[in-house]
């Protein structure tokens, strides 16, 4: 059994859960100590008292932790991608592609722990100096979710590490192997002990305690914006930073004038790759009359003959859904769509395969409009829908008529459309004739309305979150 890791000690509890993979429901890739209470409020302890002295350390040790720890996992991609595609589902070169993106993601914050700038200033009363700097916020809980099992632990521990946080981390109970891994690697590349704290278990007793906890001073968090919601009510009274990124109902607009093949490749790529489990997935189509029936005839035909099959298997292009709850709760979406007069176009049905899995043919629906279920709620799964508009205006106006503000995107051969959308589109990230689903390490992550809270994650711009300013006047 894998143990969880607190104050620098690996520690074995008496119940532990199986890592079942998707592909293959007989085959357990390990079994996972399960935190408490008790464990829980320990690690949080470990991390109060390692606070004051890893907040002091110097930025070449932070940097040194952080590299060597990057270029192992870049070292190790094959293997930890192996490990990824078995626990969560994807297929493996996407798999090899989320831990390369993990281990680029500690190299970039290993930088930018010898980059941390300030300012000085003369103040506006003569012979006063100013210093404007950059302080870690303490002990930051992380709680990750289940889709990029190792690529958004990474980019929330670096940037933790790199500004000198301490850090309580609880992963996905559906992932814990990549998690497991990535903290083993940190901790043997010389993070101190009690500054890295690794608790698997539940989210009612691991989660409710760390948001319980008054010790903990910041919380970031992905998820579902109903568990989000409750970490604000929670975080409330402790006056904590927090950070909520909460998932999307993603729109790609198709112009009369875009590229068809464009189109429809970004419209594969971005809605079914990765099985659809992406909060950035372009899971709403909007497209206008002219180009419709060619750009739906198109993609139909390239969802149906999608490879759906074991994340493993080199020719599987889409891997299973993550577990059965999952797959029911993406043919109970499918279902009601076409209760309320969507056209199942492609796919839609679930599939058997050699292993018994999470199999599911990825569904395209058509004849849906704005009101209906399938474009007001996050699915989560290989489930894209269309909504047909009449002209550029109606376009913006279906994909701005969301309560949810992540992502969206616009195929077009007009720079004026493609502008316009860009500057109109309510949302925090915007693609232009690509596919939405994938955004670069160091650049800023997030989106607005329902989608996110709080401060953008990756680049530069993690430092709002994981730092707190401080203005010290000094007089002659």
């Amino acid at each position: 059994m894998k143990p969880l890791l607190i104050n620098g000690e690996w520690v074995t509890t008496s119940h532990g859960v199986e890592n079942i993979n998707p592909s293959d429901t007989s085959d357990v890739e390990n079994t996972y100590a399960q935190a408490g209470i008790a464990e829980t409020e320990a690690a949080i302890a470990a991390a109060i008292q390692a606070a004051p002295a890893w907040g002091l350390s110097g930025p070449q040790q932070r940097h040194d932790i952080l590299h060597a720890a990057g270029c192992e996992i870049l070292a190790r991609k094959q293997e930890l991608g192996m490990l990824l595609a078995r626990e969560e589902g994807k297929i493996l070169p996407e798999a090899i592609g989320e831990v390369n993106r993990a281990g680029q993601t500690l190299l970039f914050f290993a930088g930018e722990a010898l980059r941390q700038q300030g300012d000085i200033l003369a103040s506006v009363r003569p012979g006063i100096g100013v210093e404007v700097t950059r302080e870690p916020v303490g002990v930051v809980g992380i709680i990750a979710p289940w889709n990029f099992p190792i690529a958004i632990p990474a980019w929330k521990i670096a940037p933790a590490l790199c500004f000198g946080n301490t850090v309580v981390f609880k992963p996905a109970e559906l992932v814990p192997g990549c998690a497991w891994a990535l903290v083993d690697i940190l901790h043997r590349a010389g993070v101190p002990p009690g500054v890295l704290n690794l608790v698997t278990g539940p989210g009612p007793v691991v989660g409710q305690t760390m948001l319980d906890h008054p010790g903990v001073d910041a919380i970031t968090f992905t998820g579902s914006q109903t568990t989000g919601e409750r970490v604000a009510a929670a975080s409330l009274p402790h006056l904590r930073k927090i950070q909520l990124e909460m998932g999307g109902k993603n729109p790609l607009v198709v112009l009369d004038d875009a590229d068809l093949d464009v189109a429809v490749h970004a419209a594969l790529d971005g809605a079914f790759f990765s099985t659809g489990q992406r909060c950035t997935a372009s899971s709403r189509l909007i497209v206008t009359e002219g180009i419709h029936d060619r750009f739906v005839a198109a993609l139909a035909e390239q969802v149906s003959a999608l490879r759906v099959g074991n994340a493993l298997d080199e020719r599987s292009q889409i891997g299973p859904v993550v577990d059965a709850k999952q797959l029911q709760q993406d043919l109970d979406y499918i279902h009601v769509a076409r209760q309320q007069g969507g056209v199942l176009r492609a796919g839609g049905e679930r599939v058997q395969r050699q292993t018994d899995g999470f199999y599911l043919q990825p569904a395209l629906i058509t004849e849906t409009h704005s009101d209906m279920r399938i474009n007001r709620e996050e699915v989560f799964g290989p489930v894209a829908s269309v909504i047909r508009v009449a002209d550029y205006d109606a376009a913006l106006a279906a994909a701005n008529d969301s309560v949810f503000g992540l992502s969206a995107g616009i195929c077009t051969s007009s720079l004026k459309y493609a502008s316009d959308f860009k500057r109109k589109s309510q949302a925090g990230m915007v693609m232009v004739n690509l596919p939405m689903a994938g955004v670069d390490y160091h650049v800023p992550f997030g989106g607005r309305k329902g989608s996110s809270y709080g401060s953008r994650e990756q680049g530069r711009y993690a430092a709002e979150f994981y730092t707190t300013v401080k203005t010290a006047y000094t007089a002659p």
